[in-house]
């Protein structure tokens, strides 16, 4: 394959403007090893990926930097702070929606503020723009039975976004939907990224979907997680999507995720 506009990949990155730091993180699970040694930093309104095989640590890192989940060993800062379990700086997008059966779409999405004190009104303004934005009009009465998997993972998108945090986990948040709707998805999501200038840091197993929505992809060794490399895909993001994902820098950044993948896959 042609190597035109590669993207840049290095061993280590960091940056003057990190939200979010990540320093000497370990995780164990009783004689498991699942995390060792994580140095990391997500710059602001930075989206970021974590890539890897099953089992490398993705999802406990992300639990981790959420306050979800202790280290072992290392700590966590966002905005400077040392976290020490979750707060209002930091939003999770479960991957199976994790949502109230018993409320409505627009309660959930409230859900968030109403635990803040925010008043009814604003509740509902806030809430009534965010399910706009993830094309749930109409629906904003409907309970989580009612509605498709993909629609139930637009009301946990819309109710990370209402409250208004700094750093956005999202676990998978794809996962559960069908080609169409993921590719849909993707696509919301890069426009939501733009718009509200967030930190996103975002798991995924797919190396399509990571090149496709990050503009920055952390590769991360099997277990004991480690960081194996980091990747700047080279995108243009001003083309359409079709031109994007037959972009040869597009193309090419894919290849060579795969190629260092490839020996840790059975």
């Amino acid at each position: 394959m042609q190597q035109a506009a590669r993207s840049t990949i290095k061993a280590a990155a960091t940056n003057d403007e990190a939200i979010v730091q990540v320093r000497g993180i370990d995780k164990t699970y009783g004689d498991i090893e699942a995390l060792r040694n994580v140095d990391l930093e997500f710059s602001r309104g930075k989206l970021t990926t974590l890539l890897g095989p099953s089992g490398c640590g993705k999802t406990t890192l992300l639990k981790i930097i959420a306050g979800l989940v202790p280290a072992t060993a290392g700590e966590i800062r966002v905005n400077g702070r040392v976290v020490t379990g979750p707060g209002p700086e930091r939003a999770f997008v479960f991957q199976d929606f994790a949502l109230m059966p018993w409320a409505t779409v627009m309660r959930n999405v409230a859900f968030g503020l109403e635990l803040r004190g925010v008043n009814a009104a604003e509740r509902k303004r806030i809430a009534t723009h965010y399910i706009e934005e993830v094309g749930l009009v109409g629906f904003e009465d409907k309970y989580p039975h009612e509605l498709s998997g993909g629609m139930r993972q637009r009301v946990g998108i819309a109710r990370a976004f209402s409250v208004n945090a700094d750093v956005l986990l999202l676990d998978e948040p794809f996962s559960a939907v069908d080609e169409q709707n993921r590719r849909k998805f993707q696509e919301d999501l890069l426009r939501l990224v733009d718009l509200e200038k967030k930190t996103f840091i975002f798991v995924t197993h797919s190396i399509e979907e990571a090149v496709y929505v990050s503009d920055r992809i952390v590769l991360l060794s099997p277990r004991p997680g480690r960081i194996s490399q980091i990747i700047d895909p080279k995108i243009d993001r001003s083309a359409s999507p079709d031109d994007i994902r037959r972009d040869p820098g597009y193309l090419n950044t894919v290849e060579e995720i795969w190629d260092g993948l490839r020996h840790y896959v059975d």
